[in-house]
């Protein structure tokens, strides 16, 4: 029988935080329109290149766009290439929907077996449409421990997620629009993982055209971004992330 080859901790000797930045939709799958007729997929991929530029200016982070172009990402693999690189965080970007076309503002996302509300559940059901959870492969020494390891690590994870969801909040209602709910959870395939603190950015409704109107400015892009880096920048001062 072949042996597996050992897992390298790429973590440990990484000067720089390693963040992969997802831009919702892409290519066939143009996302939601809204009333300004540009797809979700096209200002996503914009926000997440001028967030990738801020990360970048501080010199403490590394970026990885899962495109960099307007191609279509099979969902799952955003959070496969999070893995193989040994991510430390996964920020998933999109721009919401509803028939309510007065509903209007940024909600964050993180995992949960159980969504915190029916509109959330709605949400992941829409993004979820299609594909398998891919599986993560981890060597264990016993096949009984595996379980409770398992189980703990996805705890830890997402408590580190909410961290991050609730420092985000804060600085994102400083430069937009935020829903009185602002921090909503459900099983979204894209941030279902075991190692990595993940968020999932409902940056405004494309069905409201009081958000679509402030959405489409470039300096809504950059103030946007500009106050991810800063709750990023916090999360990481006030945590210790497990690696590995």
């Amino acid at each position: 029988m072949k042996k597996k080859k050992p897992i390298i901790d790429l973590r440990a000797g990484r000067k720089k935080k390693l963040i992969v930045i997802d831009p919702g939709h892409g290519g066939h799958d143009p996302g939601n329109l809204g009333v300004i007729k540009v797809p979700e997929k096209a200002l996503t991929l914009a926000i997440a290149k001028v967030l990738k530029k801020e990360f970048e200016k501080t010199g403490r982070y590394q970026v990885i766009l899962t495109r960099n172009i307007d191609i279509y990402i099979k969902l799952g693999k955003q959070r496969e290439i999070a893995h193989e690189k040994q991510a430390d965080l996964f920020i998933s970007l999109h721009l919401d929907a509803f028939k309510n076309k007065n509903v209007r503002g940024a909600t964050v996302y993180t995992l949960s077996e159980k969504a915190s509300n029916k509109q959330a559940a709605a949400l992941a059901a829409r993004e979820n449409i299609q594909d398998v959870i891919p599986e993560i492969e981890y060597e264990w020494n016993s096949k009984t421990v595996q379980p409770i390891l398992v189980d703990l690590m996805k705890r830890e994870t997402m408590n580190f997620s909410k961290g991050l969801a609730k420092e985000l909040v804060v600085e994102l209602k400083k430069v937009i629009k935020v829903r009185k709910y602002s921090h909503q959870s459900a099983g979204f395939v894209v941030l279902k993982g075991l190692d990595i603190p993940s968020v999932l950015i409902e940056m405004a409704y494309l069905s409201n055209k009081k958000d679509a109107k402030i959405i489409i400015k470039k300096k809504t892009h950059k103030k946007i971004s500009t106050a991810i880096v800063k709750a990023v920048d916090r999360f990481f001062s006030n945590n210790f992330v497990h690696n590995g």
